[in-house]
């Protein structure tokens, strides 16, 4: 059996489209606070390292999805300073510790 030109077009569109909603789904980003550590503190805003655009980079992600870097421990070991006593990994963002 030969396919029609259109029945062909109107295959690959819907696998276009199936496609696409497959790849917005696995952009989409899914917040899970079931593991954070306790950090209430607002991060700093990225726009004050504008001369540095790593670190511009990490605080706009810290920003972003804190609830992610809430659940990872900090192995800089802020969290065991008594100058720090950070909470978690987004605890070096809420000041400039991240970027020193």
């Amino acid at each position: 059996m030969k396919w029609s030109v259109l029945t062909s077009w109107a295959l690959i569109i819907a696998m276009a489209l199936a496609l696409g909603s497959d790849i917005a789904a696995a952009q989409t980003i899914k917040k899970d606070e079931s593991l954070r550590m306790g950090e209430k503190r607002p991060t700093l805003d990225p726009n004050i390292f504008s001369d540095n655009a790593k670190i511009k980079k990490a605080y706009q992600v810290a920003k972003d999805i804190p609830w992610v870097l809430d659940s990872i421990y900090c192995y800089c070991y802020c969290k065991e300073s008594p100058a720090f006593k950070h909470k978690s990994l987004l605890s070096c963002y809420v000041d400039n510790h991240a970027a020193m």
